[in-house]
C-alpha cells in the first residue's frame, strides 16, 4: 500500500513508531538514517539509489572505494570490510555520529562463488562465511546496539537468497552462508521484537548483477545460467531494482507489523 493511501489513524500510528517521520509526500523513508552494506554494486547499489530517492539519509558501505565514489552526491561513503569487526562497527558509528541515530540497516554485502563441494577449498568456505555470515552478524550486532539506545527502535533487512532457503547445485559454499542469513534473521527478529526492532530478509532468485555477467565468462557459467533461468517460472532473471523495491517495503513503516520474514523475490522459484 502506498503511504498516500494510509488512513489518518494508520499514519499517526506509523509516525508514533517512527519518530520524526515526515509527511508521505516527501518519501517513504523521509528523514530515516540508513546504512547499506555492499552498496557499490548490484542489489546494494540499487537499494542505496532508491532509498535516497525516498528521502533517506544513506550511509553507503563497501570494500570497493572506486565504485562507491560513483554513487553520487547526498550519500556518505564508508570504505570497509564487513567481516572485520572494526570496519563493521565504523559503518554504524558513522551513521550515528553524522546523523544522531540509525533507523535502518540493509545487511547486503556478500560474495557469490559458483562451485560444487569437490571444487571448493576450505579457504573458499572461510572467505564466503567471513563476509556473508560473520559480516552479516557483525553489522546486525552493531546496528542493534545503536537502535536499542534510541526511541523508535529500527528495521533491519538482510539479503539472503533462494540458496538460503532451498538447495541448489554449485552452491556448496554460498548456499550454507545464506542459510546463516535466513537463520540470523529469524533469531534476531524474535530476540528484539519487544524492543521495537524488526528484522526481515529478502531471498532473491538469480538477479542480473555484475556477478551474473561475470558468470557468463566463467567455465561452466553459461550452461549453469541457462539451466537456472529455466528453473524460474517467470522465465527470466530479476533486476536489482526489483529486489530493492522489496527491501524498501520491509524497511518502511508500511511493514510495521512484519518481522522474522524471509521474503522471496524470485520469479516463483521457491513456489515449486
Amino acid at each position: 500500500m502506498s503511504p498516500t493511501l494510509l488512513a489518518a489513524t494508520d499514519t499517526q500510528t506509523a509516525r508514533a513508531r517512527w519518530p520524526g517521520m515526515a509527511n508521505e509526500a516527501t518519501g517513504r523513508l523521509a528523514g530515516r538514517v540508513c546504512v547499506i552494506t555492499g552498496a557499490a554494486s548490484g542489489i546494494g547499489r540499487a537499494t542505496a539509489v532508491l532509498f535516497a530517492r525516498e528521502g533517506a539519509r544513506v550511509v553507503a558501505a563497501d570494500v570497493d572505494a572506486e565504485r562507491l565514489a560513483t554513487l553520487g552526491e547526498g550519500m556518505v561513503a564508508v570504505v570497509g570490510d564487513v567481516s572485520r569487526d572494526e570496519d563493521a562497527r565504523r559503518m554504524v558509528a558513522t551513521a550515528v555520529e553524522r546523523f544522531g541515530r540509525l533507523d535502518v540497516l540493509v545487511a547486503n554485502a556478500g560474495v557469490i562463488p559458483l562451485s560444487d563441494v569437490t571444487e571448493a577449498t576450505g579457504e573458499d568456505c572461510d572467505r564466503v562465511m567471513a563476509v556473508d555470515g560473520r559480516g552479516m552478524f557483525l553489522t546486525c550486532k552493531y546496528a542493534i546496539e545503536a537502535m536499542t539506545g534510541q526511541d523508535g527502535g529500527g528495521a533491519i533487512v538482510c539479503t539472503s537468497s533462494i540458496s538460503g532457503v532451498a538447495g541448489q547445485a554449485r552452491q556448496a559454499v554460498y548456499g550454507p552462508a545464506k542459510f546463516v542469513a535466513s537463520g540470523l534473521t529469524k533469531h534476531l527478529a524474535v530476540e528484539w521484537a519487544d524492543r521495537g526492532i524488526r528484522v526481515n530478509a529478502v531471498a532473491p532468485g538469480t538477479i542480473e548483477t555484475e556477478r551474473v555477467a561475470a558468470a557468463r565468462t566463467e567455465p561452466g557459467g553459461p550452461e549453469y545460467l541457462s539451466g537456472i533461468v529455466r528453473a524460474h517460472p517467470m522465465g527470466r532473471f530479476g533486476t536489482p531494482e526489483e529486489v530493492a523495491a522489496a527491501i524498501l517495503f520491509l524497511a518502511s513503516a508500511e511493514a510495521s507489523f512484519i518481522t522474522g520474514v524471509v521474503l522471496p523475490v524470485d520469479g516463483g522459484y521457491l513456489a515449486q
